[in-house]
């Protein structure tokens, strides 16, 4: 008896042990379908929204380059601007990788300011007629509440160590020094920017002063001032990647996500084999078998 208790829980355990290996396998297959397939293909890597954070893209932008079989990246851009720093190391990363393999950028419904820096550092650049772009120039701006405090009688206190300190301060008005610290700031953030418009495009510093004035461009606009290469949608700029990376036929597309662990997809039940399915499905099966 005690035998047949040792042998039936044994033969338990290497069910729940192959249905374990299995669900690894299928959900391998199912989460990274992109790995199993053979074959060239572009990586589209999607930015939309404002632009505050660039360690996902990078990341995915990165694992893009050292794959072999993504030949071309297509960048898909639908945003108004963002933070000046993520901006440029999103656009560095994209001069990266086009030193390696074509880089298209397909511009959406928006894609100026911080999106357009972005868009800076592809290989080729692709916009609809409508789109607005451009707007080069960089923007500070801070409410100040100082008037409120006063009617609701609330006096702030602030310590500092050094004397520019809270040279951006919600409490009160920047002096004339302060606004000079600032503006000059302001000034050189504006002065990458130009520099960078005029290395891409191929124009000269002078040209793209008159226009660096945070205005903003239609796609066709911009095509006139030399900021694009070219009108098209985004089946457009795939074509065109396939193109430059020498693809026949329609490509595969192999679209860039956020970081996703296998083993915490498997236990959310996002493969279709949920954590209770692994468990439970080797004690199905037995009891049925009785």
């Amino acid at each position: 008896m005690r035998k047949a208790f040792l042998y039936g829980l044994a033969f338990i355990g290497g069910l729940f042990l192959f249905f374990c290996l299995l669900s690894l396998i299928l959900s391998f297959w199912i989460l990274k379908p992109e790995r199993r397939l053979l074959g060239p293909a572009i990586g589209v890597v999607e930015i939309r929204g404002l632009i505050t954070r660039a360690d996902e893209k990078i990341r995915i932008l990165e694992d893009f380059r050292r794959r072999r079989e993504i030949r071309a990246v297509v960048v898909r851009i639908d945003s108004p601007g963002g933070a000046v720093g993520a901006a440029q190391e999103l656009y560095q990363e994209l001069k990266r990788v086009a030193r390696e393999k074509p880089v298209v950028v397909s511009m959406g419904s928006v894609a100026a300011s911080g999106g357009y820096y972005v868009a800076l550092g592809g290989t080729r650049i692709l916009a609809s007629p409508g789109t607005i772009t451009g707007s080069i120039g960089v923007i500070f701006e801070v409410p100040n509440v100082e008037r409120l405090l006063k009617r609701l009688g609330v006096e702030p206190v602030v310590l500092k160590s050094g004397r520019f300190k809270d040279l951006v301060s919600y409490y009160r008005s920047p002096g004339p020094q302060e606004k000079r610290i600032l503006q000059g700031v302001l000034d050189e953030i504006h002065e990458q920017f130009i520099r960078a418009v005029a290395a891409s495009r191929k124009l000269k510093i002078e040209e793209v002063r008159k226009i660096a004035d945070g205005r903003i461009f239609t796609g066709e606009k911009a095509l006139r001032l030399g900021l694009v290469d070219e009108l098209g949608n985004f089946a457009r700029a795939v074509e065109e990647a396939a193109r430059m990376a020498g693809i026949r036929g329609t490509p595969r597309l192999v679209y860039g996500k956020g970081e996703q662990r296998w083993w915490l997809s498997l236990l959310k039940g996002k493969t279709g084999l949920a954590w209770e399915n692994v468990l439970f499905c080797p004690l199905y099966l037995w009891w049925a078998g009785k």
